[in-house]
């Protein structure tokens, strides 16, 4: 790649050269760049395509003098930190309990307690789909091993079928915000954030969205009539809890080791996944030895995507950086940031969920993270508070048209069409925003737990 950069130097500077792109303002080449990333986008380029011409136009034309080996470094380099040992480790451990009964025994555990109360389903629902992330870190896992179960059991007890939906897919997304979070890990490598911290500050976010999404459920159940099932007796619900409690282990282990300090979030997610294979091969015995190679194919698949889009990432990264490109398009925000932190917390809000709306929130991370960096200490934000707005976005954008990736895998796990799958997601959406907005105002939300452990 790197020969081929060097063959490549010439010609193409001489081309920008003859096109007019050379020597031109930073403000103006970055918006060069950045529609011809939209146009790739547009072609159907898949996305470290974009990024990797983008860098290059902005290398080439703007800086002649540095070597385009320089971004073959930083994509190297962007991907050699140890802490995103994590991602394949988490992306395993979620593929384990998948194929497993992991979110069998969540469901049952969650339902024997709630499943008689007024909305019991519907809020069974969401709790499962937020204890399945809580030992997953996915939202497209949640998505897949809770969607299957969950949604005929929502439509049994008179849910619409476009709510039924809807409830799994943003249910799901807390996944991004309860720990283990590979959003998280993403934005603590861009930032230099502790993942730690991270991690213990998505747990308020998470479980105050848990708690609007229940009382919505609730409401909508007392104005549409949802009959209520028989309660569980306590010899059901104690089955049940011994049935579900290794599984909730995983948050217990990971969170609990962490602050303890006995290990690293990356030895919590390889300890995580020798857990899964326990839980699954020896106490469940769901999983059998026969079956580990096809998931570790799976992992790797999804593994080797999310490295990619790190790599191409952390090069467009670093040379919007040198660049000082964020200083000629937020100057004024920049200015104003020491004045109005709440304003430079809502444009990043903005930013952020308009971004995921059209493109992997990973990429949204790994590209506007550094733009509003120094905006971000200019204002004395505090980066953790930051990084759990950022990943709320990101866990919005997954379930909002039109390309949130989740919305996808309901198309491929329920096989409805594109449009029946988000007709139900606007209700979600909007308590989404809600809870952005709590967030934004009131930042022990997410800060009280991490404050209270240092």
């Amino acid at each position: 790649m790197s020969t081929w950069m060097l063959m490549a130097r010439q010609p193409m500077a001489e081309w920008l050269a003859w096109i007019g792109l050379a020597d031109l303002p930073v403000a103006q080449l970055a918006m060069i760049a950045a529609l011809v990333m939209i146009v790739l986008l547009l072609m159907g380029f898949p996305m470290m395509v974009p990024l990797m011409v983008g860098a290059l136009i902005i290398l080439l034309a703007g800086f002649s003098n540095l070597e385009p080996t320089v971004l073959v470094q930083q994509m190297i380099g962007g991907v050699e930190q140890s802490v995103l040992v994590a991602v394949p480790m988490f992306i395993l451990a979620a593929d384990i309990m998948i194929k497993g009964h992991t979110a069998d025994r969540l469901l049952d555990l969650v339902s024997k307690f709630f499943g008689h109360l007024r909305g019991g389903v519907a809020v069974t629902t969401a709790v499962s789909c937020t204890l399945f992330g809580a030992v997953s870190g996915s939202t497209q896992a949640t998505v897949v091993a809770m969607g299957r179960p969950l949604k005929p059991r929502l439509q049994e007890a008179g849910y619409s079928e476009r709510f039924s939906i809807a409830l799994i897919i943003n249910a799901s997304d807390i996944a991004l915000l309860i720990p283990p979070s590979i959003g998280m890990i993403i934005y603590g490598v861009v930032s230099g954030t502790s993942v730690g911290d991270l991690f213990i500050a998505g747990i308020g976010p998470g479980v105050m969205i848990l708690l609007l999404f229940s009382l919505y459920c609730i409401a909508l159940s007392v104005w549409k009539k949802i009959p209520v099932e028989a309660r569980a007796s306590w010899p059901e619900r104690l089955a049940a809890v011994r049935g579900a409690l290794p599984a909730l282990g995983f948050p217990i282990i990971i969170i609990g080791g962490i602050y303890s300090g006995i290990f690293s979030p990356t030895e919590a997610a390889s300890i995580s996944v020798a857990y899964a294979l326990v839980l699954e091969m020896l106490i469940y015995r769901e999983v059998k030895l026969r079956d580990l190679p096809e998931i570790a194919l799976s992992t790797g698949l999804i593994t080797a995507v999310v490295f990619i889009l790190v790599a191409a990432g952390m090069a467009f990264s670093w040379i919007i950086s040198y660049a000082q490109i964020p200083d000629a398009l937020l100057g004024d925000v920049i200015a104003m940031a020491a004045d109005h932190p709440y304003r430079v917390l809502a444009l990043i809000a903005v930013a952020y969920f308009i971004g995921c709306m059209f493109v992997d929130p990973i990429v949204v991370i790994l590209v506007l993270t550094p733009i509003f960096a120094p905006a971000v200490t200019a204002a004395g934000l505090d980066p953790v508070h930051v990084g759990t707005i950022i990943v709320l976005q990101a866990a919005i954008g997954s379930a909002t048209p039109p390309f949130g990736c989740d919305i996808f895998t309901a198309v491929a796990i329920f096989r409805r069409p594109y449009l029946e799958v988000i007709r139900g997601t606007p209700p979600f959406v909007l308590i989404l925003l809600f809870s952005t907005a709590l967030l934004i105002a009131f930042p022990q939300i997410a800060l009280f737990l991490p404050n209270l452990m240092r």
